[in-house]
């Protein structure tokens, strides 16, 4: 119903004895709850992945993982310790030394194959599972996590047999075992832009997810046996802190790749500081999203929604510093208000979501408390009037307007749905806010002029510049940061090179 019909009759007669549908926001009738009907098939307790086998933690522990959206028990998880970790490595080199970086590139590349097709075939599972552990909206785990895990994987298998001519001139070889450390915001994906280069290039791997989003890694490895991956090959380990230290600091990895937070990433790097261990690191972010006075901003307004709250802030490259040129400044707020007053917080799992929940409480609490200091520090804050569910975390899409880089919202980094705006009259004013970040990793301009596109594109420090778009990744095309938001690349070329020892050509 268009909504000026719904303006003009606050409420339908009731049929079928069902209850008549309220209004919300005062002119958007409520949506019945379309739930995803796909069965997970989670199990009540995941093992380890070790040498091509679930086993036991040698400890004996587990610790438990929570659904975000109503704070239930989804499953157990194995707590791995050094003794764990050690197995891990020894199987990985193992299979490096006999196996998988003697086999030619063309095998290679067919399980690589394999496992993304076995992905595909299992796609609505795996994207169930996804929104379950970390919260996230079943349509972003099912139209962008699960299919652009599979992308990945399709892309890397291209390279395998290939990879004389990733390096022209150069010899290319394996580094030998890999270290992985994977973040709780795209449990999946990120899984995926670590071991599939390392794999296409014939390194084995030990990687250890996040402590709150460890389920669909440990399905994953279900993918791996089915696909007959060679023993060894991949490792997976689950736990804490402690785990992801036992990682790190091994003596066996060749190289290790980090995606977290900054203040870890600086104690990796410190750790490894005089080793010849190679190292890749993607930290955080508080990208910049830069809209001129000749923007569309109709599009602009979309793309700052997507770039902030569609993921609800739970990316490192989220835009969530907006600047705005001052002419169109007031226009912008009062679009993104009417945008925000639309989308719906509730349950991950309903398919009319836009907003899910907090991946963990802890979390959760971190954004109240930087929303806090916002309103304390004199910033203007708008809410839309929506009802949260009882269990479970959730926020509010939030708008702070009225900031300054002095505002702790403009300068640290918040995972949650949170979008802090701030103005600027000239080109250079916008450049110079923009840089004003310890962060690098990714920023957007909307304008109509190409000239300025190509301009800011060379003056913003940023590993990712997009222009009159936001949030659009490509296996093809390499990601990463500058400053405090690491060193690397994943994606492309330049991530595949990563993995690559190079040498002279013969």
């Amino acid at each position: 119903m268009p909504p000026s019909a719904a303006k003009k009759s606050p409420r339908v007669p009731a049929r079928s004895g069902r209850p008549a549908p309220e209004l919300i926001f005062g002119d958007l009738w409520t949506f019945d709850p379309a739930p995803e009907t796909a069965d997970p098939k989670l199990k009540p307790r995941y093992d380890l992945f070790i040498d091509g086998r679930f086993v036991a933690p040698k400890s004996g522990r587990y610790f438990d993982s929570i659904n975000p959206a109503n704070e239930q028990k989804l499953a157990e998880i194995a707590l791995a310790g050094r003794e764990d970790v050690d197995a891990a490595y020894a199987a990985a080199q193992r299979a490096f030394d006999t196996t998988w970086s003697r086999m030619p590139g063309r095998e290679r590349a067919k399980y690589l194959f394999r496992i993304a097709r076995l992905l595909q075939d299992r796609a609505r599972e795996f994207a169930v599972a996804e929104t379950l552990d970390g919260g996230k909206p079943i349509k972003e785990s099912r139209d962008f996590d699960v299919p652009m895990t599979a992308a990945h994987f399709f892309y890397h298998a291209g390279w395998a047999d290939k990879l004389e001519y990733v390096a022209p001139g150069r010899r290319v070889a394996p580094l030998g075992v890999v270290g992985q450390v994977i973040p709780w915001n795209f449990p999946l994906l990120m899984l995926a832009w670590k071991l599939a280069p390392a794999l296409a290039l014939g390194n084995t791997v030990v990687l250890k997810p996040a402590e709150t989003t460890s389920i669909t890694c440990l399905k994953f490895a279900e993918i791996l046996q089915e696909a007959g991956l060679p023993p060894g090959v991949v490792n997976f380990v689950s736990g804490a802190g402690d785990t992801g230290a036992a990682v790190v600091t091994h003596p066996t990895p060749a190289k290790i790749a980090f995606t977290g937070s900054t203040e870890v990433g600086k104690l990796i790097l410190r750790a490894l500081a005089g080793t010849e261990k190679k190292l890749t690191l993607e930290l955080g972010g508080k990208a910049a999203n830069i809209v001129f006075d000749d923007a569309p901003l109709d599009q602009a307004v979309e793309g700052i929604v997507n770039g902030i709250f569609f993921n609800q802030g739970h990316v490192c490259c989220a835009g969530s510093r907006l600047l705005v040129h001052e002419p169109v400044a007031d226009a912008v707020l009062a679009k993104l208000k009417q945008r925000i007053r639309v989308l719906r917080v509730g349950d991950p799992m309903d398919k009319n979501t836009d907003i899910g929940a907090i991946n963990s409480q802890a979390q959760l609490r971190k954004i109240e408390e930087l929303v806090a200091s916002g309103e304390k520090e004199g910033a203007e804050m708008f809410q839309p009037a929506c009802r949260l569910p009882a269990k479970g975390y959730y926020f509010r899409p939030t708008l702070f307007s009225g900031v300054t880089m002095s505002h702790r919202i403009a300068r640290e980094e918040i995972f949650g749905p949170v979008l802090s705006i701030l103005t600027f009259r000239t080109v250079e004013e916008a450049v110079e806010k923009a840089n004003n970040t310890a962060f690098g990793l990714s920023a957007g301009v909307w304008t109509d002029k190409g000239s300025r596109i190509l301009k800011l594109s060379t003056e913003l420090k940023a590993g990712v510049v997009w222009a009159n778009t936001y949030n659009k990744f490509d296996p093809t095309s390499p990601f990463g940061g500058y400053k405090e938001s690491g060193f690397g690349r994943e994606g492309g070329r330049q991530g595949l090179l990563e993995y690559a020892r190079l040498g002279r050509a013969d």
